[in-house]
């Protein structure tokens, strides 16, 4: 059940990693498969040492909307708070930007694509 202070984050990269969520949340998020329709992913450089010592990952993936409607991106869909939403901000660089989509199940979370 989606409560107020609940949101949803689709994770098709490094949110995934466990050194992430615990720098990043201060906890280890529990999540589900999902997919991403609509959407291609490539890998990107990562210029931000904190990003990149956090991760351990020099590039990481990203996606972007695709014009084929077979592609699209396997992942994690976590419940999470607003919060850490905004942690999440703070972790994601300026190659990204956070919008909110329809996954595959139904639901509609944030993600961050490429910017």
């Amino acid at each position: 059940m989606n409560t107020p202070d609940i949101v949803y984050l689709f994770s098709y990269g490094t949110l995934q990693d466990r050194n992430v969520q615990l720098s990043s949340f201060g906890r280890e998020l529990t999540g589900h498969r999902d997919a991403l329709p609509g959407y291609a992913q490539t890998m990107l450089a990562i210029g931000d040492p904190k990003v990149v010592e956090i991760s351990g990952k020099t590039h990481h993936p990203v996606v972007r909307p695709s014009n084929n409607p077979a592609d699209e991106v396997a992942g994690t869909v976590f419940e999470i708070t607003h919060q850490e939403l905004l942690a999440a901000d703070e972790y994601e660089v300026s190659d990204y930007k956070r919008v909110l989509v329809k996954l595959k199940s139904g639901i509609d979370a944030w993600v961050y694509i490429a910017a």
